[in-house]
Parts: C-alpha cells; structure tokens; sequence
C-alpha cells in the first residue's frame, strides 16, 4: 500500500463559516477551490498540497480529522482490523467517487482513508 497525499480536515459550524474560511485560506495560501460540495470545499495547489473544510461529513457520523488517500484502501482495512483498531465508519462507496473508512486512532482523532476509484 502506498499513500497518495494527506489532507488537514478543518471543521466549522455553518456553510457561511465555510465559504469564509475557504476564501480566507485562498487568499492568504494562494490555494484555488479543487472541490466543493456544499459541505466541505477542498482548496489546493498546482503543487498538490490540499486543505479541506467541511461543517458535517454528508454520510459518516462524525467528521475526520485528517484525510489519508492510498492506492489500497482495502490493504489499509486489513491492517486496521488485525491491529484491533475502531472502525467509525465502514469501509463505503461514496457518491462522489471515493471507496473509504474511518477508524480512531489512539489519541481519539479520526482519520479517513480512502482512495477514488
């Protein structure tokens, strides 16, 4: 399994605390808007380098802390599940494209591995 890039999860409370933080990031990093589904808005780079801010994840119970892509989401599901590690939310075909877990690490943040397919 290889990872692909890693991406910060910022959480707010509303879809105008959202499009404000997104424009102020812009603004400040000189980052473009790459995604943006109405409840997180992905800026990034012409280097790959990616923020996203998100106010509630659209399908999971509790939002990431950090995004974690791979070329082997299922690889990364199997060592997750033989370390004993909390899935927070299975391993699902989103919508959007992207096959995907969540499990809590032991310092009770949450990552999100995922991988588009």
């Amino acid at each position: 399994m290889k990872i692909d890039r890693v991406v910060p999860n910022l959480t707010v409370h509303s879809r105008e605390e959202l499009d404000q933080a997104a424009s102020q990031h812009a603004q400040i990093l000189g980052m473009t808007v790459l995604m943006d589904h109405g409840w997180i808005t992905t800026l990034g780079d012409d280097q790959g380098h990616q923020l996203s801010i998100m106010t509630r994840d659209a399908t999971a119970p509790v939002n990431p802390d950090v995004s974690v892509f791979v070329d082997d989401v299922h690889a990364a599901l199997h060592r997750a599940e033989t370390a004993g590690i909390t899935i927070v939310h299975p391993l699902t075909q989103e919508g959007w494209g992207v096959l995907r877990f969540f499990y809590r690490d032991s310092g009770g943040q949450v990552i999100n591995v995922g991988m588009h397919v």
